[in-house]
C-alpha cells in the first residue's frame, strides 16, 4: 500500500493570503493541492461538468473562448444562498475525486491542501493538522475591495457567506498572521515547514 503522507489543510477567510502562503510552501518543495485550482480544472472548457453548470445557471456564463465566466457566476451565487448550495452540490463530488487523484500522485514528505471552505464544510477531520492564515476582517475587506474593483456589495456578500474569524481560529492547530508585508511570511512558513517535516518523519520513520 502506498504511504499516506501527512496532509495539512491550509485555510483562511477570503483575501487573507492563502495563495501567497501556499506558494511559499511550494518554493520549499512541498506538494500543494489547491481546491480553487481543482474547481477550475473540473469545469474546464469541454468538460461535462461545465455543460451542467451552464445548463443550471445560464449560457450567458460561457465566455467567447468557451471557458466559464467565474466572476459572473460568483456574483450570481453570492446573491442567492440557494444557488450557492446548488453549485456546491454540483462541484464538490468532482473536486473530491480529482483531489484524491492529485494527492496520490503528489507524494510527500507532507502535503499542503488549500481548502478555503474547510470550516464551512466541517472537513477538518480529514486532515492531520489545520493551518489558518489569519488577518483582521477590516484588512480582508480592504483587500477584497481592491481585488473586486471596489464592488462593496459583492465583497460584503462574499465575506458574509463564510464562517467568522472566531470559528476559523477555533478550528486551527497552527496560525500564520498575515497583516504585514509579504516578506514577513517566509520565516513563519519556514518554521512550520520544519514542524511538518518532523510530523512526516514520525509518520514514516522507515523513510528516514
Amino acid at each position: 500500500m502506498e504511504p499516506r503522507y501527512p496532509r495539512i489543510a491550509l485555510t483562511g477567510g477570503i483575501a487573507s493570503g492563502k495563495t501567497t502562503v501556499s506558494q511559499l510552501f511550494g518554493t520549499l518543495g512541498v506538494p500543494v493541492i489547491d481546491a480553487d485550482q481543482v474547481a477550475r480544472d473540473v469545469v474546464a472548457p469541454g468538460t461535462a461538468l461545465l455543460a451542467q453548470v451552464l445548463d443550471a445557471f445560464g449560457q450567458q456564463l460561457r465566455r467567447p473562448d468557451g471557458s466559464l465566466d467565474r466572476t459572473g457566476l460568483r456574483r450570481l451565487v453570492f446573491a442567492d444562498s440557494s444557488k450557492r448550495r446548488q453549485l456546491e452540490a454540483l462541484l464538490h463530488p468532482a473536486i473530491s475525486v480529482r483531489t484524491e487523484r492529485l494527492a496520490a500522485r503528489a507524494g510527500g514528505p507532507y502535503q499542503i491542501h488549500v481548502i478555503p471552505l474547510l470550516v464551512e464544510t466541517n472537513a477538518a477531520w480529514q486532515f492531520d493538522r489545520v493551518l489558518l492564515v489569519d488577518c483582521p476582517e477590516a484588512l480582508q475587506l480592504a483587500r477584497l475591495l481592491e481585488r473586486e474593483g471596489g464592488d462593496a456589495q459583492l465583497a460584503r456578500a462574499m465575506l458574509g457567506a463564510q464562517a467568522g474569524r472566531d470559528a476559523r481560529l477555533a478550528a486551527a492547530d497552527d496560525v500564520i498572521v498575515n497583516d504585514g508585508a509579504t516578506a514577513d511570511l517566509m520565516p513563519k512558513v519556514a518554521a512550520l515547514h520544519q514542524k511538518y517535516q518532523a510530523l512526516a518523519a514520525a509518520a514514516h520513520p522507515q523513510a528516514q
